[in-house]
């Protein structure tokens, strides 16, 4: 028989609302020792303690098992040490954890991150520490922090709460960044007042101002690891396609693949409009970063141009790697504007995608291959809307910040709530746009209404962007007629299919069916002035 449960810890019990706690740890001491501690106080509390060496049955599905436990539960006590910080496991709990809070909008699982013997100078994988960002932990050094973090855990989760602000050690650089490791936190050169580098191009893996797009990310990282992965990322400019890209190119290198990227930019004009070399310039940026370059002559002796590319790949590549070869690609849409070379370099890409599922003699080897291919849908402004440039893998369009986003961005510069509402009515969730509005009132270069009533001339800081905007415009008469009409309308307008998916595609306006609305009051302020009849 049981023993009976004091009358104390019973009405303790009674008045306590019933939590479901997911207990992430290594089983090994003192971890083992100190969650065992940590499980016994709980349940007298009144709570469920789940922890997946103690609670899975044998013969149960355990991932199973542990999806549903992280669904279910309101807290994921996350016991951090040194050991357990570099798990794949322990990683893909947390990364499941924050899908969830990000998804549900619950704000559940609450994470209650603790350190154990692990200092907060020591660096998290780079994974961790993006799912840990902004995100109190504590730290505990010996058994004599027990009592005082688990009285904490205790009525944190009795008041539904997590942690509050508490002063924390900056992690410090160690080591200098190696390409093959991961990024290590360094200060952020973006918020260093004598330093005057303007928000642009892609945020650095290191830096502490990327937002995460909720499950974009990982539903990337879940992809690149698939046999004969294809990504596409697209979106119009300034949306963050690359920095998503170079995430995912990262997190395949974390998992031990060969990675490559380049850009189209870096292709000679001639190629775009010949075949043959634009494939040859495409396997030379593969073949010198894998020291295979000196077969290349061979194999361009004869044939036609996508087979002397795809034998490349195949014998002098693909056979002789041990390890998955994770490939992106930036800019491809550099390729879009010539069809005919666009119809057979995608054609073949296409066929390295199909080679990996066909179940042949070479499966095996196009399985080896991971694309991730970058374009902006801008480049669909001169093409017939009908003609998709390409129509395989998983598409991956960037929408937006959330408020929510805005919000996270706002408080990583260090600004006040306050700016959120303004910056968010002014320029809609456009990444680029916020993050020149932070940047630029956290230096103190201008106030928030002078950005207000500045932003939309030529004296304001968008000036550039919507210049840019205005000159391609221009190319195309039926697009400005077609905006002008949006501009200046203070309801939505229907415009006919071919405009209205291509302003789309340059990230001017907004659609709900065909009906058309500017994608921020910047454009409509601008706009109005510069495209009048």
């Amino acid at each position: 028989m049981p023993p009976r449960k004091s009358t104390k810890s019973a009405q303790r019990q009674a008045d306590t609302v019933s939590r479901r706690i997911f207990i992430s740890y290594r089983s090994q001491d003192p971890d083992k020792s100190l969650v065992a501690e940590f499980q016994r106080s709980l349940i007298d509390s009144g709570h469920t303690a789940f922890m997946a060496g103690e609670s899975i049955r044998l013969g149960e599905n355990w991932s199973d098992r542990i999806d549903v436990e992280l669904q279910q539960c309101d807290y994921l006590l996350l016991l951090l040490s040194p050991e357990s910080a570099v798990s794949e496991m322990v990683t893909e709990e947390v990364r499941r954890a924050r899908e969830l809070r990000d998804t549900r909008g619950e704000n559940r699982p609450i994470l209650l991150p603790i350190r154990v013997n692990f200092p907060f100078d020591s660096p998290l994988n780079y994974d961790l520490r993006g799912y840990l960002q902004r995100i109190q932990q504590r730290e505990w050094k010996s058994e004599q922090d027990t009592p005082k973090i688990l009285q904490e855990v205790l009525e944190l989760i009795g008041a539904n709460a997590e942690w509050s602000a508490e002063q924390q050690d900056e992690p410090a650089v160690l080591r200098q960044n190696h390409p093959d490791d991961p990024p290590l936190p360094i200060a952020e050169p973006e918020l260093d007042p004598e330093l005057y580098r303007e928000p642009g191009g892609a945020v650095a893996l290191d830096s502490d101002l990327y937002i995460d797009r909720g499950t974009i990310e990982a539903d990337c990282y879940r992809e690149i690891l698939q046999p004969g992965a294809l990504i596409r990322i697209k979106a119009p400019r300034q949306m963050g396609k690359t920095s998503l890209m170079a995430r995912t190119l990262n997190h395949a290198r974390q998992q031990g693949y060969q990675t490559i990227s380049f850009s189209f930019q870096r292709a000679d004009r001639q190629c775009f409009s010949d075949l043959d070399l634009l494939l040859r310039w495409f396997c030379e940026q593969v073949g010198r970063r894998l020291k295979r370059l000196s077969q290349l002559d061979e194999y361009w002796k004869t044939g036609g141009s996508k087979d002397k590319c795809y034998y490349y790949f195949l014998e002098c590549l693909l056979e002789e790697l041990d390890q998955p070869l994770a490939i992106a690609m930036d800019e491809v849409d550099l390729v879009f504007p010539h069809r005919e070379v666009a119809d057979d370099f995608f054609g073949l890409l296409r066929s390295w995608f199909d080679a990996a599922r066909c179940g042949d003699t070479d499966s095996e080897y196009w399985q080896k291959l991971r694309l991730v291919i970058v374009h902006s849908t801008e480049a669909y402004v001169p093409l017939d809307m009908n003609q998709s440039p390409f129509n395989v893998g998983k598409n991956v369009e960037l929408e937006e910040f959330t408020r929510s986003q805005i919000q996270d961005l706002a408080q990583r510069y260090r600004l006040q709530a306050g700016v959120v509402d303004e910056i968010a009515t002014l320029v809609g969730g456009h990444p680029y746009l916020v993050r020149k509005a932070f940047y630029h009132l956290r230096r103190q270069d201008v106030t928030l209404e002078q950005l207000r009533q500045t932003a939309a001339t030529e004296a304001g800081i968008y000036s550039d962007h919507l210049r840019r905007h205005l000159l391609n415009l221009r190319l195309y008469p039926q697009l400005v007629e077609s905006l002008r009409q949006v501009v200046v309308k203070s309801k939505p307008v229907e415009l006919e299919a071919e405009p209205a998916f291509k302003l789309e595609s340059m990230g001017l306006i907004t659609l709900q069916g065909n009906e058309a609305t500017p994608r921020c009051e910047l454009y409509r302020s601008y706009f109005q002035d510069h495209l009048k009849s």
